[in-house]
């Protein structure tokens, strides 16, 4: 079995590619993660789970790669981590009765031969109608400082919601795990193989 690395320092990364019962390790790249001038959302996504995957690449030879980044977007405008109570409500108020669109890259990169394989994949999450006072207490109550778009869709972000649409809900907390078991097939690791 090749030796996988995760390159990311996200726990909710690290626990999603965990359900693949596979053995890896995980590290933090370090890149600018500024968008260029004029830049899709899901075109930056996929250049920066690319550069993440890269920038380890000197570290582990013989290894395989898993880059990963999301950026989500809302009415044209991208959405990033809050980082603030004020800030997170802010983007919540923004995205009321409106659709964010969450776009995660996904690279693959094998070291041995320092090939690749990149993808993006998109999950929308339609918004209900929001009241600043049940934004403010979504906010108190589940602290999603550190979620692009300022909700935890695997917590008690789901009541803010009418309906969710794309093919992987994993791709809505970070890492798209359906098409990451396509490339890791790719390379002859199957999590259901021996």
């Amino acid at each position: 079995m090749r030796n996988l690395i995760l390159a990311s320092s996200s726990s909710y990364r690290r626990e999603l590619l965990s359900k693949l019962h596979l053995t890896f390790e995980s590290c933090a790249p370090h890149i600018n993660e500024e968008a260029l001038p004029g830049e899709a959302a899901g075109d930056l996504a996929s250049r920066l789970a690319r550069e993440k995957a890269l920038a380890l690449a000197g570290k582990y030879p013989d290894h395989l790669i898993i880059g990963s980044d999301q950026v989500a977007e809302c009415r044209g405008t991208l959405l990033g981590k809050p980082g603030t109570k004020e800030r997170a409500i802010e983007q919540l108020i923004q995205s009321s009765g409106h659709t964010v669109s969450f776009h995660t890259g996904l690279c693959l990169v094998d070291t041995r031969d320092m090939s690749h394989e990149t993808v993006c994949e998109t999950y929308s999450v339609h918004f209900r109608e929001l009241s600043r006072e049940e934004i403010t207490r979504y906010v108190e109550l589940d602290q999603p400082l550190d979620c692009a778009g300022s909700f935890k869709s695997e917590g008690l972000g789901i009541t803010l919601f009418e309906k969710m649409e794309g093919t992987d809900p994993n791709t809505l907390i970070g890492l798209p795990l359906i098409r990451l078991v396509e490339l890791l097939r790719h390379k002859e690791i199957n999590p259901l193989g021996r």
